[in-house]
Formats: C-alpha cells, structure tokens, sequence
C-alpha cells in the first residue's frame, strides 16, 4: 500500500489547513501593506524592467538571443 491511498490523519489534516489559513491571512496584511506605502506615496512602483543591451563585434544587441 502506498503513501498516496492511506488516509491521512485528522491532526496532519487540521496541521496543514491551519498552515495555510496563517500563510493566507500573512499574504494579505503584507499585501495591503504595500498597497498602502504606494497609495500614501513613500515608495514609488518599479518601472518594466527592460532586457539588458549589450554590443558584440561592434554590433548592438537587445536581450539573451539578440532579438
């Protein structure tokens, strides 16, 4: 009988619903944290990061395949 038929405990059951309701309720105060800084205006949002450049033999490329 493997690992994935047994029936797994009440205690691992409530563990890990107890693990995801903590990591869920984390999330969300972090989240409205940074909503707030954004809104009250101490940070600023980062711009789209743009592909590296580079030039080889003299020639400018854009990005890892030169595209």
């Amino acid at each position: 009988m493997s690992d994935r038929t047994k029936k797994r405990s009440v205690f691992r059951r409530a563990e890990r619903w107890m693990v995801g309701l903590a990591m869920g309720v984390m999330a969300y105060v972090l989240e409205k944290a940074v909503l707030r800084s954004i809104r009250k205006g101490r940070t600023e949002p980062k711009p789209a990061a743009q592909p590296p450049t580079g030039t080889i033999k003299g020639k400018e490329i854009q990005g890892p395949l030169g595209g």
